[in-house]
């Protein structure tokens, strides 16, 4: 599991990312913090923090001097701006000082999972080792850049999509077509259409269920599981 340490000066805003990172396969909440000092003792303190989502605009400093002070005391953590601020001056702060990704508020759930996604194909790509001709080093930048969320063909609900969504990521394995339509309420034919995008889209991938006879079930898993 990936570890991370959510901060943001409002308790309820931390609650809701804290929230939004679990459901993101591979991820685990270590902690939250609501001030400056508050995230550079959990970094401190916690057995493990392998990403911080970071607010900027804390009540007793900024994000970007915790990410600083992070630096200076040797902690390599990886980090997230997760934040209102969108002035140049503070977004070119973040990259000089090692932020991998700069999330502006407010944002949907879809925002932060792509760029946590993201996120977790570099740590897979680093994992590997060894040395990098140039297509692995550009694999590797490339990973840092989380694909923005595909546009959805004309007559397909924004909310449908993410309903089916949130599902197949909740699911303990492979769902069907009407075991989605059970969970989410919509019917067996507009889970199917939807289950169709999210294949072709490359979110989801179909798996066969064989029975006795008969054609085989078609099957849908959230396709970051591993």
């Amino acid at each position: 599991m990936i570890e991370v340490l959510v901060v943001d000066d409002d308790t309820r805003v931390a609650r809701v990312n804290a929230a939004y990172v679990e459901k993101v396969p591979g991820f685990h909440v270590a902690g939250e913090a609501h001030s400056a000092a508050e995230a550079l003792r959990q970094v401190e303190e916690l057995p493990r923090v392998d990403l911080v989502l970071m607010d900027h605009y804390l009540p007793d400093e900024t994000g970007l001097s915790v990410v600083r002070e992070m630096r200076r005391r040797g902690h390599r953590t990886d980090v997230i701006m997760v934040t209102a601020a969108r002035d140049v001056s503070t977004v070119q702060e973040a990259m000089r000082h090692g932020a991998l990704q700069y999330l502006v508020k407010p944002f949907a759930f879809a925002g932060l999972r792509t760029r946590l996604e993201a996120y977790a194909d570099l740590r897979r790509t680093l994992d590997g080792g060894g040395e990098a001709e140039q297509a692995e080093v550009d694999r590797i930048f490339g990973a840092l850049s989380a694909p923005s969320e595909p546009a959805l063909p004309k007559g397909h609900s924004p909310t449908t999509a993410d309903l089916v969504r949130r599902c197949l990521i909740s699911a303990e394995g492979a769902l069907s077509a009407q075991e989605i339509a059970d969970r989410t309420g919509v019917s067996r034919q507009t889970a199917q259409r939807y289950l169709k995008l999210l294949e072709r889209t490359g979110r989801a991938r179909l798996t066969l269920k064989y029975g006795d006879a008969g054609r085989p079930e078609h099957r849908y898993v959230w396709a970051t599981r591993a």
